[in-house]
This record gives C-alpha cells, structure tokens and sequence, in this order.
C-alpha cells in the first residue's frame, strides 16, 4: 500500500511539473481549479479549470 501511495504521488508531481513547464503559471492554476472542482463535488469549478486547460492547449490551434 505505501508503494501505491508513493508512485500515485510521484505521477501527480511529475504531471504537475509537465504543466507548470509547457503552460506556465496558467496552466497550474487550471490544474488547481480542476483538482479543486473535483474533490469538492463542484461542477461549476472543476468545469472552469478544465476550460482553462482546454484553451491553453487549443490555443495556438485557434
């Protein structure tokens, strides 16, 4: 169980890590309101995270 615990914390800091390096400050803030919405059971702020996210990534498509 503790091995579970530490790769789960490994994957969620690397993953943090690739965010924060590809879309800057802003794209920890969308992983932040996302993360949020979800633990929280909110839909209106888990969407606004993934909205955040959806922009950055399709921005420079647009």
């Amino acid at each position: 169980m503790p091995a579970l615990a530490l790769l789960s914390a490994l994957f969620v800091v690397g993953f943090e890590q690739v965010v924060e390096t590809k879309y800057g400050a802003t794209g920890i803030v969308g992983l932040l309101l996302l993360t949020l919405g979800i633990k929280a059971k909110s839909p209106a702020v888990s969407s606004v995270g993934a909205v955040v996210l959806a922009l950055l990534v399709t921005g420079p498509a647009l």
